[in-house]
């Protein structure tokens, strides 16, 4: 059977956070990822700074807003530091949104082609629990660190690796009593299939 929205894997995990600088200097420090790009004013965006943390294929994404009006400045202020987008690498992010909002899953972003002198990416996100998206992107045709907009960063000596290498999944936490629904969800809406299950009294956290 084909399947008709290919996950290549996990593109990058972006946390909205108080300070990116920090906690980019954070993971550097304490989990022996790379700082390898940054996006800010100094790069020609204006509303945020980000940046960029790698390890084997394990992506971090630290952004936080530059102003009290910045949708991401709002969002922390109500949750603290925390994980805003689980972005996911596809063949074809036109197709993937086209396929999840045929599916019942709500729009966030119409897919867009995003080009600099490195190529071009193509983009499109969906909702998801919370205030969470899924980001699709094709990045098939791009060479660059990240994204436009991203530059490769240069003052951030080498970090010492942990030793990590992938992500190996994502906790999904939402609301008491919603969880067959948000995994009815996935189950649905991006053909994922139930690995395994946890009950109340196996779960100690």
């Amino acid at each position: 059977m084909t399947d008709l929205m290919p996950l290549l894997g996990y593109d990058a995990i972006e946390f909205y956070v108080g300070n990116a600088r920090q906690a980019a200097h954070y993971y550097r420090t304490a989990f022996g990822f790379d700082v390898v790009a940054y996006a800010g004013p100094e790069t020609g965006v204006r509303d945020r700074s980000s940046y960029v943390l790698q390890q084997g294929d394990v992506r971090f994404v630290m952004t936080a807003g530059l102003g009290p009006e910045s949708e991401i400045v709002q969002h922390q202020a109500l949750h603290g530091d925390g994980v805003k987008d689980v972005s996911f690498a596809v063949p074809n992010a036109e197709s993937a949104f086209e396929v999840a909002v045929g599916r019942g899953a709500t729009p966030h972003r119409e897919p867009e082609s995003i080009e600099d002198d490195h190529g071009k990416i193509i983009i499109s996100s969906i909702l998801a629990y919370g205030e969470t998206i899924h980001t699709f992107i094709d990045r098939s045709n791009y060479s660059g660190v990240f994204k436009p907009g991203y530059n490769p960063t240069k003052h951030w000596a080498p970090a010492r690796p942990a030793g990590l290498r992938l992500i190996d999944h994502v906790v999904c936490n939402v609301d008491l009593g919603d969880m067959d629904e948000w995994a009815k969800y996935y189950a649905d809406i991006m053909g994922f299939t139930q690995l395994h299950h946890f009950n109340d009294e196996q779960i100690g956290t």
